[in-house]
C-alpha cells in the first residue's frame, strides 16, 4: 500500500446564507453555513423556536430518525429533513467542519440538486485547520440484502460510488454510473444531478404530507411518455447520477470519510443508512486512518445484477 500523507481538516471561512423552498412542508426556510472548530463535524441548529431550548444536531447515523423519501436527523424532539444534498456537498467538496443554522424543519430544496449548495461555498473559502482529517477505511465486505435490494461496502483504496438503476419506465430504464468521488468529480459529474419522481404518484404524495413543495422547478417529473421539464434533462443518465449524490450524502453520516466501494442494489435512503450502520457495528470491519487515499485498485467484489425501484414525485422512496 502506498504511503499515507496527512492531510488537514477543513472549514468554511466566513459565513454564507441561503433562502429556499422545503421540498416536503412547501415552507419557506433560510440556512446560514458558519465555520466550525476542529472535530466538530457538522452540526445543525434550529433557529425557528426558542433560543434557550435549541440543541445542536450532528449528522451522524446516531441521530438518524427516519429515510422515508429524504434523510432525517434528530436530537430531543428536534428534527431536520432533506439533509442528504447539503451532506453530499460537504462530502464531496471535503468539507470536514460546519455549524449550520436553520430556521425551520428542513433544508431548502433549491433546484433539486446541490450545485446551490456548491454555489454557496463557492462564495467563501474552504480553509485548512490544524487538526488532521481521518478517515473510516472498510477492511472487509460489508453487505445488506433487503429483499432483492443489496448495498454493500468493499475494500478499496480510494473513494469509489457505483450505482445502478433499472426502472420499470421507458423514460429511465437501466442506467448505471460509476465514480471515483473527489471535489472535481463532484462538481462535474454529481452536484448538478436533479430528484426526480412520476407525476402518477404525486396524490399518493400529497396524501401523506409529502411533496407539498415539489414543482418543476426542483424536481424532474415524468409523465408517461416524457419528461414535462421544458428544459429537458441536464444529463442523459441524471437519474442514476442523482442516486449517486444520495448516497454521497447518506454515507456521509458515518462522520468520516469512508475509504472504500460503495455498490447498492435497489438502493436509497434506506438502504444507504442501514450499510453505514451495519459498517460501524462490526469493529473488524474498519478501522481510522489519517491522509489521503493510496493509489487506486479494483475492489473485490461479487458479481450480482444491480436494479432499482420506482420513485415518486419529490425526493425517491427508499
Amino acid at each position: 500500500m502506498a504511503k499515507r500523507m496527512g492531510t488537514p481538516q477543513t472549514t468554511l471561512r466566513d459565513r454564507v446564507v441561503v433562502s429556499g423552498i422545503g421540498v416536503h412542508s412547501g415552507q419557506p426556510v433560510s440556512m446560514a453555513l458558519n465555520p466550525a472548530p476542529a472535530d466538530s463535524g457538522i452540526t445543525f441548529q434550529r433557529t425557528d423556536g426558542d433560543a434557550s431550548e435549541s440543541v445542536a444536531i450532528r449528522a451522524s447515523i446516531d441521530n438518524l430518525s427516519a429515510t422515508d423519501s429524504c434523510t432525517t436527523i434528530a436530537r430531543m424532539g428536534l428534527s431536520i429533513a432533506t439533509i442528504e444534498h447539503l451532506l453530499a456537498t460537504f462530502n464531496g467538496l471535503g468539507v470536514d467542519n460546519v455549524a449550520v443554522d436553520i430556521d425551520g424543519a428542513e433544508v431548502p430544496m433549491m433546484d433539486g440538486s446541490a450545485s446551490a449548495f456548491v454555489a454557496l461555498i463557492e462564495q467563501t473559502e474552504i480553509v485548512q485547520l490544524a487538526a488532521r482529517r481521518r478517515f473510516i477505511k472498510v477492511l472487509k465486505p460489508i453487505r445488506l440484502d433487503q429483499g432483492p435490494a443489496f448495498a454493500e461496502l468493499l475494500p478499496f483504496d480510494g473513494r469509489r460510488f457505483e450505482i445502478d438503476i433499472d426502472f420499470d419506465s421507458p423514460l429511465i430504464g437501466r442506467q448505471a454510473f460509476v465514480t471515483d468521488l473527489t471535489p472535481a468529480t463532484f462538481r462535474r459529474d454529481l452536484a448538478r444531478a436533479r430528484t426526480f419522481g412520476f407525476l402518477r404518484d404525486v396524490q399518493t404524495y400529497w396524501s401523506r404530507g409529502l411533496a407539498l413543495g415539489s414543482s418543476l422547478d426542483n424536481t424532474v417529473v415524468l409523465g408517461d411518455d416524457r419528461v414535462l421539464n421544458p428544459e429537458g434533462l441536464r444529463f442523459a443518465d441524471e437519474f442514476v447520477r442523482h442516486k449517486a449524490l444520495d448516497a454521497v450524502g447518506d454515507l456521509a453520516l458515518a462522520g468520516a470519510p469512508i475509504i472504500g466501494a460503495y455498490r447498492s442494489y435497489r438502493g436509497g435512503h434506506r438502504l444507504n443508512a442501514r450499510i453505514v450502520e451495519a459498517l460501524l457495528a462490526d469493529s473488524s470491519a474498519w478501522c481510522f486512518v489519517d491522509g489521503t487515499a493510496a493509489p487506486r485498485r479494483e475492489p473485490v467484489r461479487a458479481e450480482v445484477p444491480v436494479r432499482l425501484a420506482a420513485a415518486a414525485l419529490g425526493p425517491e422512496k427508499s
